[in-house]
């Protein structure tokens, strides 16, 4: 079993930036390729960034530039910085581990899921 817990969301202006956090609990050995989705209201969940044990990232083009996900091992914390953030960034995020890299962000490739986090950007 794999536990992950979000935090750092919340209300900011158009412009602003916030940084997520998931901590990674359990059995992390095997599942070490963490996702961030998130779920805006009235739309699908959207993969939007992954890491690999290794660093290695990827992210969709709308967040590209200004969102940088990062991983603390010694922590077992995977990070969100997300600057210039826009009113469309509003969603539930949560994050995702999985024991394979999916650079296509798939939802199906993340088998443990945290509870998410409320991030609102007002204009």
């Amino acid at each position: 079993q794999v536990q992950l817990v979000e935090s750092g969301g919340g209300s900011v202006q158009t412009g602003g930036s916030l940084r997520l956090s998931c901590v990674v609990s359990g059995y992390t050995a095997v599942y070490r390729n963490v996702a961030w989705f998130r779920h805006p209201p009235g739309k699908e969940r959207e993969g939007i960034a992954t890491i690999d044990s290794y660093g290695s990232t990827r992210y969709i083009d709308s967040v590209k530039g200004r969102f940088t996900i990062s991983q603390d091992n010694a922590k077992n914390t995977v990070y969100l910085q997300m600057n210039s953030l826009k009113p469309e960034d509003t969603a539930m995020y949560s994050c995702a581990a999985g024991p394979h890299w999916d650079p296509r962000l798939g939802a199906a490739s993340y088998d443990f899921w945290g509870q998410g986090t409320q991030v609102t950007v007002s204009s």
